[in-house]
């Protein structure tokens, strides 16, 4: 039938009498019964036939998106420039063609021709509003990409001039002011109030902006149910009951994630998974990462013992493969990251899913049953902090013993370092850097005159705002020194030019941390209450230093200052014990690390075994975000405040007495509860008469 279709519409064509509705439903007809070709077949004839139609380039469009389908890129793009030339105001063929532009690495052109449409679009309509906040996305997210921040911030301010309410826009404009240590982060338009904007903060830049981590956990909830509700999943691959690894076999461990490539998360994780006792357990590795071939994703292929590439598959057809491999326990190792895939989670296609290492902090989620951290992260009485029930190792992070060091060393002047100074180093990025760390770093500069803050090579534009911001605190411009960025392994290889890591808060280092640490660099932090904000001070710990974990911002200023002045004989036996310690610190132990995993992973199993269904506890969460987003994080460093909790338990109290709420097992007990109830009916009595 649908050949006879397929021939009939063909014939039409080539006299001219099949009309332009006609060709796009036999299109659409063709295409539906899974027969793109034939559509493309159809639409190509028609297109030959009808040079000086009038909507010739919705033919040119629809065809295109066919051939892009069938993986015919070069067609598809000939098309689009074909519907561009007839109608050079179709800002969706422009949108189209910029994104094919920017997948065959023509990105600078690709922004060109999205600019240059934005310029042509007339009048702003209903209907032609939507195409412009798309372009504008577009050349936003691409710039974001390559680090022109300043351009991409002011790009982002075109798109909420036109709806100031758009969620995806106000994350990525407090991402790129984060990324620009532009100060204060909510700093935001007329249109959109500050509380706005905070509360629709990603959860990831929400770590970096406060250590305030009962608003980090509300954001990430808020969050979880903006980007997967649960009314919209498909619930036919739900595996929360099945049955785990019956029959005797192994446990089936699923590890998710699209940084097992050369990424900070890769170089953590590569050796883990020949590390993994394959008597135990069976690894399967879900990539949804960008294509990858590097030397890092080539081990974890082989030492992994089944590898399947998800990117591009839909949720529902990658939740079905990982429900059809009977996973026992899957490991979302993105958590709230670029790439995450939250939709697969959503749809509980094993019976028991973790939080783990990608994302330092809670997901807020209702499918996620535990976190694993360690008993610094996460210490005793932090676990109100978190949705997840948590789980400890002796250190939360691994790390990979066979990593890469450049033979040649630099010097400090091949570095751009002065040989005489005193080198404090900070290698985090730029979005880690908040004006209270920064200050602090100023604080201690001025207190060790021949010393100099070597950074990573952010971007010119950031460059000369963090000199510009030193000098106003009394510190010359000149002793803030960049470090181009370099192949890691020559990175790692010019660690040992610096002599003391300075940390920041409340994202401090993770991945650069280990790095500082295996390389033999002391590392000082200051460990504040938030996940983000204690995991430097994990690793230092578990690398045999707990003399340089700090409780106070007074503490580390302090200690920096005299390891730079008056103790320098105590930095150099930290390096010594770095060195000497590598072989046998917890830090670097990978075996102790996959051992203590996988009796992690045999306690989940035997809880499920007996009959235990963790949930999330979610309670109060839109009442804490409410209170979060309202205090101002920028004018009060909130992780230094000491009555932390009864900032909260005061505005619970008064929140209360005007929305009564249930205990929620976190700060508003049932003490609380109750004696608010009391409160409200004798209120409610006195109103009453």
């Amino acid at each position: 039938m649908q050949q006879n279709l397929l021939v009939q519409s063909l014939q039409r064509a080539t006299t001219g009498e099949l009309s332009f509705n006609e060709l796009i439903a036999a299109a659409q007809q063709l295409s539906a019964s899974g027969q793109p070709e034939h559509a493309r077949q159809l639409y190509q004839v028609w297109i030959a036939m009808n040079e000086s139609h009038p909507l010739l380039f919705i033919a040119q469009f629809n065809c295109s998106t066919i051939c892009q389908l069938l993986g015919d890129d070069v067609g598809a793009e000939s098309l689009l420039r074909g519907a561009l030339a007839v109608n050079p105001t179709f800002a969706p063929a422009a949108i189209n063609l910029g994104s094919a532009m920017e997948r065959r690495g023509a990105v600078r052109e690709a922004v060109e021709m999205w600019r240059d449409s934005v310029e042509k679009m007339g009048a702003i309509t209903g209907d032609t509003i939507e195409y412009k906040i798309t372009l504008l996305k577009q050349i936003s997210r691409v710039l974001s990409d390559a680090h022109q921040q300043e351009a991409a911030e002011g790009t982002l301010l075109q798109c909420l001039d036109l709806r100031a309410d758009q969620r995806d826009v106000l994350e990525q404009y407090g991402a790129v002011r984060l990324a620009q240590c532009k100060w204060p982060i909510a700093d935001v338009p007329a249109k959109i109030t500050r509380r706005d904007f905070v509360s629709r903060f990603h959860p990831l830049s929400a770590c970096a902006y406060a250590d305030d981590p009962l608003l980090q956990l509300a954001i990430a909830h808020e969050y979880t149910e903006q980007i997967a509700p649960l009314a919209s999943i498909n619930t036919r691959f739900d595996r929360r009951d099945a049955p785990i690894a019956p029959g005797g076999r192994r446990l089936r461990i699923g590890y998710v994630s699209s940084d097992l490539r050369t990424h900070a998360v890769g170089y953590l994780m590569a050796q883990l998974f020949e590390t993994h006792d394959r008597d135990a357990v069976e690894v399967f590795v879900y990539y949804i990462g960008i294509p990858a071939d590097d030397a890092i994703a080539e081990r974890i292929k082989t030492d992994a013992e089944h590898w399947t590439n998800l990117r591009g598959v839909s949720d529902d057809d990658a939740a079905a493969q990982i429900a059809a491999d009977e996973i026992d326990i899957l490991i979302d190792v993105n958590g709230h990251t670029r790439e995450a895939r939250l939709g697969i989670f959503a749809r509980r296609p094993a019976p028991i899913q973790v939080n783990w290492l990608g994302y330092p902090g809670t997901m807020g989620s209702p499918y996620h049953h535990y976190i694993i951290g360690d008993d610094w992260v996460i210490p005793e009485g932090a676990e109100m902090h978190y949705s997840e029930q948590v789980l400890r190792l002796p250190c939360y992070q691994p790390n990979d013993r066979k990593r890469v060091v450049a033979n040649k060393a630099m010097t400090r002047t091949e570095a751009g370092l002065p040989e005489d100074a005193f080198v404090f180093c900070s290698f985090n990025a730029a979005h880690k850097v908040t004006r209270y760390s920064f200050e602090r770093w100023m604080q201690i500069l001025a207190r060790t005159p021949n010393s100099v803050l070597w950074l990573l090579d952010y971007n010119a534009e950031t460059n000369t705002r963090l000199r510009e911001k030193a000098q106003k605190l009394g510190v010359t411009p000149e002793r803030l020194v960049f470090a181009p960025k370099i192949a890691n392994a020559h990175h790692l290889a010019r660690y040992p030019l610096a002599d003391l890591f300075l940390d920041t808060v409340p994202y401090g280092a993770h991945t650069t941390a280990s790095d500082a640490l295996w390389m033999g660099v002391p590392v000082i932090t200051y460990s504040g209450r938030c996940f983000a904000a204690r995991v430097c001070g994990s690793l230092v710990r578990a690398a045999g230093l707990p003399e340089l974990v700090t409780d106070t911002p007074e503490a580390f200023g302090e200690r920096a200052i005299a390891l730079a002045t008056t103790d320098r004989l105590s930095l150099l036996s930290y390096r010594e014990r770095l060195i000497a310690g590598r072989d046998t610190c917890t830090l670097f132990d990978i075996g102790l690390l996959t051992r203590s995993l996988e009796a992690l992973y045999a306690e989940m199993a035997a809880a499920h075994r007996a009959g235990v269904r963790i949930r999330p506890n979610l309670r109060n969460l839109d009442a804490y975000h409410d209170i979060g987003t309202r205090f101002d994080h920028d004018a009060v460093e909130i992780g230094v405040q000491r009555d932390y909790h009864d900032i909260y338990r005061q505005k619970l109290a008064e929140r209360h007495a005007q929305r009564p709420m249930q205990a929620d097992g976190r700060l508003w007990t049932e003490e609380d509860a109750t004696a608010g109830a009391v409160a409200w009916a004798q209120l409610s009595a006195e109103r009453a008469a």
